[in-house]
């Protein structure tokens, strides 16, 4: 079992959560223990309603002309990022973004919100649940039909598009199947049709043969009994459990552990909980050279961020342009492959951007000049620091909450001194003449040295 420790907590809720305040913080140390804290990541909660009627409006090509359907996946935005900025200590919002990625759909294919909306909501109902019915029930949403063509899948001349996605991205991954597995599986995955809100099956439409090949084996599949046979397969399990692993632990997978989970997973009946509870409640999760090497992704650092310095109302605008801008816009990654993450997050742009935007939430100005509606309260947020009157220490502990690896004592020194901006540390008090001025400088610096960008 690990240390239950500062580091551990901290390395714990960078990992689980879109970032925490020193609120969240406390509240999970006080529960006395990592296994505690997992709990009550793990803990199940009620699907929240959506975010507007329009939800249940059928689809309609005027939606499109008019731009409600636009306006409604903006509001579809700020209605998930919202559940991030509001999760608490729970890992449900990670995993569902993590899921939107692994089952990668983009907005410009799927035109309609609503079957965006409902496939957030599907992934939100199985994100602590089991995954292979996640797999079944993902294979006849509306939104996956439509981005990957078995809308209009005909068992005599199937589309292999979701078939060979199914097994390349969303289940066994390259060099686990042949091109004839992929042909047999899509016409298994055919006979489905949108219509409406909903998605209907007509027989007419499906294979006529009496059995299909698939992995050596031959018999009637149909779309549950593929997706069982899939996950037979050995090699399902471990693309699953390599690619939590490179999400939540480091992007280098180590393959013993790998196949630790994916045992985990296969006793479990691949239900995630107990695979995300093995995983957190690891040594491997904590060891030390996987803390602070992971780069915060755009909707850590913009939500994350907003968590920290306790605004309470963010700018929803500046999320969501900002998001476009750092180049992962919600509902619209950039191909069925989903985000690669990691190294692919930064760039000499987005670093530039990823700066404007933390200044933005102290100077209230935005990049362009616009204003920010929701910003810091300068003196009422650092005053909520034990050491606030205390200079020095009150660097250590801003540095300790923001940043998630030790810096060198001569960048806290020049922390230190932008902080006191001329005068010394027995004169420092926030009560002072420009004080709110010198705390911003203090917290814009903190906030734009590379550390910043790593959890």
């Amino acid at each position: 079992m690990p240390v239950f420790s500062t580091i551990s907590v901290k390395h714990l809720l960078n990992r689980a959560l879109f970032g925490y305040s020193k609120r969240d913080f406390a509240m999970a140390t006080q529960m006395g223990s990592l296994q505690a804290i997992v709990s009550s990541l793990l803990d199940d909660k009620p699907l929240p309603s959506g975010p507007n009627p329009w939800v249940n409006t059928v689809p309609a090509q005027i939606q499109l002309d008019n731009g409600s359907a636009s306006a409604w996946y903006k509001e579809l935005t700020n209605w998930w990022n919202q559940l991030m900025f509001k999760e608490e200590l729970n890992i449900r919002e990670k995993m569902v973004l993590f899921l939107h990625n692994h089952f990668s759909n983009e907005r410009d294919k799927v035109n309609y919100p609503q079957y965006m909306y409902k496939q957030n909501q599907l992934i939100r109902k199985y994100a602590l649940g089991n995954f292979k019915q996640l797999v079944k029930e993902i294979s006849i949403d509306p939104s996956m039909l439509i981005y990957l063509d078995g809308n209009n899948s005909r068992g005599t001349s199937p589309n292999e598009n979701y078939g060979r996605e199914l097994l390349e991205l969303f289940t066994m991954g390259i060099g686990n199947y042949t091109e004839n597995d992929i042909k047999q599986a899509a016409k298994a995955l055919s006979g489905y049709q949108v219509k409406g809100l909903d998605v209907i099956f007509d027989s007419t439409r499906w294979y006529k043969e009496t059995s299909l090949s698939i992995f050596s084996k031959t018999a009637q599949f149909n779309v549950n009994t593929l997706i069982d046979w899939i996950f037979e397969q050995k090699a399902t399990a471990e693309f699953i459990c390599r690619k939590l692993y490179k999400e939540f632990v480091y992007y280098k997978p180590n393959e013993p552990f790998i196949q630790e989970m994916a045992t985990v997973f296969r006793k479990n009946n691949y239900e995630l909980k107990p695979l995300l509870e093995f995983l957190l409640l690891s040594n491997e999760f904590y060891k030390e050279a996987y803390i602070g090497s992971k780069i915060k992704n755009p909707q850590e650092l913009l939500i994350g961020t907003c968590k920290m310095l306790e605004i309470a109302t963010p700018d929803m605008n500046n999320w969501y342009d900002m998001a476009i801008i750092l180049q992962m816009q919600l509902f619209n990654p950039p191909n069925v492959a989903g985000w690669p993450g990691q190294r692919n997050w930064i760039s000499s742009t987005t670093y530039s951007f990823r700066g404007g935007y933390t200044d933005s939430l102290i100077t209230g100005k935005r990049y362009n000049g616009s204003n920010v509606t929701g910003k810091l309260s300068t003196l009422p947020y650092i005053r909520s620091f034990i050491n606030a009157e205390k200079a020095d220490l009150l660097v250590d502990d801003f540095c300790d909450l923001a940043i998630s690896l030790p810096i060198s004592v001569s960048k806290k020194e020049l922390l230190l001194q932008t902080l006191l901006s001329g005068t010394i540390v027995k004169n420092w008090s926030t009560y002072v003449q420009m004080a709110d001025t010198r705390v911003n400088a203090f917290i814009k610096a903190v906030l734009r040295i590379p550390e910043f960008q790593l959890i």
